[in-house]
């Protein structure tokens, strides 16, 4: 697999669930919040896991979504580092049952999910994977402005004063993934 296969994820994933609208982030921000906060902590404790190791850390935790739907895990081991395995596990654990053992308690509560099902796994997915690809959106806006560090520049001026200054990770759950948002 070359650098163009793996981000070929991103236009997978459009097809797959669509496109959140800009200006649309107010209606998903209780889904967006946990993963740019996790985000933003993993930057402040290693700030070399910057806005180029986050675009691949998105398409690393696309690759990992995608392999859950399909039941084939595609082998990038080669596009890993440990900036953009923080960063993917950060972004992952604010709505993925399967690396957040919370999440994965909260939907086994709910009998709409099914986790064992692909169907059932889609639809969870939807609303998580658009907010990721807002904020793969986002990253390439401020890195093409602020450089390595522009989404987080920006993030950390936009939100930064809410996000605590500890290591503690956060996550939200749509409980009901047929409510549209």
């Amino acid at each position: 697999m070359n650098q163009s296969q793996f981000e070929m994820i991103i236009r997978r994933m459009d097809q797959r669930y669509g496109h959140m609208r800009k200006g649309d982030e107010e209606i998903y921000s209780m889904m967006l919040f946990p993963m740019e906060s996790n985000l933003l902590k993993v930057h402040r404790k290693y700030p070399e896991s910057n806005s180029r190791r986050l675009k691949e850390a998105i398409c690393l935790a696309f690759h990992k979504i995608e392999g859950y739907l399909t039941g084939e895990q595609t082998d990038v081991s080669k596009f890993e580092n440990p900036e953009n395995i923080r960063l993917r596990d950060a972004l992952l654990y604010a709505f993925d049952p399967f690396t957040n053992k919370e999440v994965q308690a909260a939907l086994s509560m709910d009998r709409k999910i099914d986790l064992n099902d692909k169907d059932s796994l889609e639809k969870y997915f939807k609303v998580p994977v658009m907010c990721v690809r807002r904020i793969y959106d986002s990253v390439e806006m401020w890195f093409k402005q602020g450089g390595s560090n522009g989404y987080f520049n920006f993030i950390e001026g936009f939100m930064g004063s809410q996000v605590k200054r500890d290591n503690k990770l956060h996550f939200s759950v749509i409980v009901d993934p047929e409510i549209e948002l």
